[in-house]
């Protein structure tokens, strides 16, 4: 009996219940919206510690990821535990995590920062995108960045460099939570990420999070018009009751 695996997939039934599912309806939803609009969304709800330090787009112009997280964490270097004869043993949690994340999500991983070795490379890259997965997310590096570009995957790192993972890396778990670019992210938390950077939604606030960046990026389109006419920034953003009457009477002429 794997009794490693059996708990791993209680963790990931267990979560799955909690959060629930990500719906087209609410990855259609955060897909219009931007990191920034969602931070100062979570802001109002009392969440502050949401995006990851130092975490930029591997490419220019890269689209904006949504997807659930589904997370790898890797330990510091034990040369017992990260000699190359590991990569090939069964139940290896990295190469497990290729193989087992499902289309859709995006792979995080914990790295702790560190950047002199990679946590992935193009031929795993590749087997990422042929296995649909969304996008990664990792306060590490990748490695033959150049080939990772090539494959498509969309990726949010620290960087590039040449060594391999075992250079600083022992093989940790998956599906438990991780702490990546000083933020918690629980498997089945909402991953966003854009040319700001990347972020997380707690899965439970998720829906609510979505509707209230909707309305503010409306607001703030509507803001954009009013200080293009040479309107004074003080009592319009954040708007006081003057304004506020005035952007609901417009909202309402809108239909």
């Amino acid at each position: 009996m794997d009794t490693a695996r059996d708990k791993r997939q209680t963790i990931v039934n267990t979560w799955g219940k909690e959060r629930g599912p990500m719906t087209p309806s609410l990855k259609e939803a955060l897909v219009q919206v931007s990191t920034a609009t969602l931070t100062l969304q979570l802001l109002k709800r009392g969440i502050r510690r949401v995006a990851l330090a130092g975490v930029a787009p591997l490419a220019p112009g890269q689209e904006r990821l949504v997807g659930p997280a589904y997370t790898l964490r890797f330990l510091p270097l034990r040369e017992d535990l990260a000699h190359p004869d590991v990569l090939g043993a069964p139940g290896y949690g990295p190469r497990v995590a290729i193989e087992e994340a499902p289309a859709g999500s995006v792979m995080v991983i914990e790295a702790r920062g560190v950047t002199t070795a990679g946590v992935i490379g193009d031929i795993l890259a590749a087997r990422l995108v042929q296995r649909g997965v969304a996008g990664l997310i990792s306060d590490g590096a990748v490695r033959d960045g150049a080939g990772v570009r090539a494959t498509g995957l969309p990726v949010w790192c620290q960087g590039e460099t040449a060594p391999a993972t075992l250079n600083e890396h022992a093989g940790g778990d998956i599906q438990v939570p991780v702490a990546c670019g000083g933020v918690t992210i629980l498997p089945g938390d909402i991953m966003v990420a854009d040319g700001d950077g990347a972020i997380v939604i707690p899965a439970a606030l998720a829906e609510d999070v979505a509707a209230g960046a909707r309305a503010q990026e409306r607001f703030e389109a509507w803001v954009q018009d009013r200080v293009a006419e040479g309107r004074h920034t003080i009592g319009l953003y954040p708007p006081n009751a003057e304004t506020q009457a005035e952007y609901d009477a417009w909202l309402k002429d809108q239909g």
